[in-house]
């Protein structure tokens, strides 16, 4: 046994020790692999938003890898027992924490984190946030309301949106905009659950609020049979809806970003949205194949960003901001 007055302690380094050029450009191929949407509006930021935006985006790619036992968002692995999915999102737990604590971990997307946490100062209570929509997912859940619904849409995304704000120069106190960036995840996350509520289905898993599935006479999983899709239409305009309540709020907070920030924040809402829109323009044929927005469509809509950050005037919601990112933290007990 090696006496412990020869060992050295491992050194603490934020990026566990790796070269943040190396760290950038791996994470830059995750976003490139596993988002074309997010990976066209990130290139709008300035170098350093840029970069950052990559590094956060790795680390949540590969923590839904991990928790989903899949590969760069490819199809569901075996999911194994309850007690498999708890270690997985245990794993994100103890890789995240070692990231914030400078320390190695061997996997490159947690050292990116570690490396953006400690440039931006993002928290482990943040970070904490999102690994919780992780275990929602990974221990197969689903909501019953639709304030449940928004809570899941929080923490897998909103939460995402409050670190990206951070990420861009928002300071923690500045609530107002950080309410704002919490709203635009949610829309995203909306959208995303419009575009794959037959492909989830398949996976059993639902994110659309088990009240909402009642009141159509259906039990979980009913709602995405063939026979049900041109019903299953009727809701969309309900979840698009409050999709588009969100994403107009999210609009009010993009005025307090620098112009490149607020470019590529308000793309990114442009075409989040559109994949949302497409989804309820087409109806019952909206799950036939994966609703996509084209590489010419993407491009129509930073031109449209563009002019409308510079005019930077965005319309207030339809109704009045009467909600903040506090509203869609679990309750006790939930």
């Amino acid at each position: 046994m090696v006496q412990s007055r020869y060992l050295r302690p491992t050194p603490t380094r934020a990026g566990g020790g790796r070269d943040r050029a190396i760290l950038v450009d791996k994470s830059l191929e995750s976003i490139e692999q596993g988002s074309h949407s997010f990976a066209a509006a990130s290139k709008l930021f300035d170098k350093a938003t840029r970069e950052r935006s990559w590094l956060l985006y790795a680390w949540c790619r590969r923590c839904d890898d991990i928790a989903d036992n899949q590969d760069k968002g490819g199809p569901l692995g075996d999911q194994g027992n309850m007690k498999d999915a708890e270690d997985r999102v245990q794993a994100l737990r103890v890789l995240t924490k070692r990231a914030f604590e400078e320390q190695p971990t061997a996997d490159a997307a947690f050292d990116a984190f570690g490396l953006v946490a400690d440039e931006c100062g993002l928290t482990l209570a943040e970070a904490n946030d999102v690994i919780a929509g992780f275990a929602l997912d990974a221990t197969r859940w689903t909501p019953n309301t639709e304030a449940d619904m928004l809570r899941y849409c929080y923490h897998v995304a909103g939460a995402v949106g409050i670190m990206m704000a951070r990420i861009m120069g928002v300071h923690p106190d500045d609530g107002e905009t950080l309410d704002r960036a919490c709203d635009l995840g949610l829309a995203f996350q909306m959208a995303n659950i419009a575009r794959d509520i037959v492909e989830d289905a398949e996976a059993d898993r639902c994110y659309l609020p088990q009240k909402w599935l009642e009141e159509m006479g259906w039990q979980q999983g009913e709602h995405a049979l063939p026979e049900n899709r041109f019903r299953l239409a009727s809701l969309m305009p309900r979840l698009i809806a409050l999709m588009e309540k969100h994403e107009a709020a999210a609009k009010l907070g993009a005025r307090k970003l620098r112009f490149r920030q607020r470019w590529a924040v308000l793309s990114a809402a442009r075409i989040y949205g559109a994949i949302g829109r497409k989804v309820l323009n087409r109806g019952q044929l909206a799950w036939d194949t994966r609703t996509r927005v084209s590489a010419p469509e993407k491009m129509w809509h930073m031109v449209a960003a563009f002019f409308e950050a510079v005019r930077n005037r965005p319309p207030p919601p339809a109704e009045p901001i009467t909600w903040s990112r506090h509203d869609f933290k679990p309750l006790a007990g939930w």
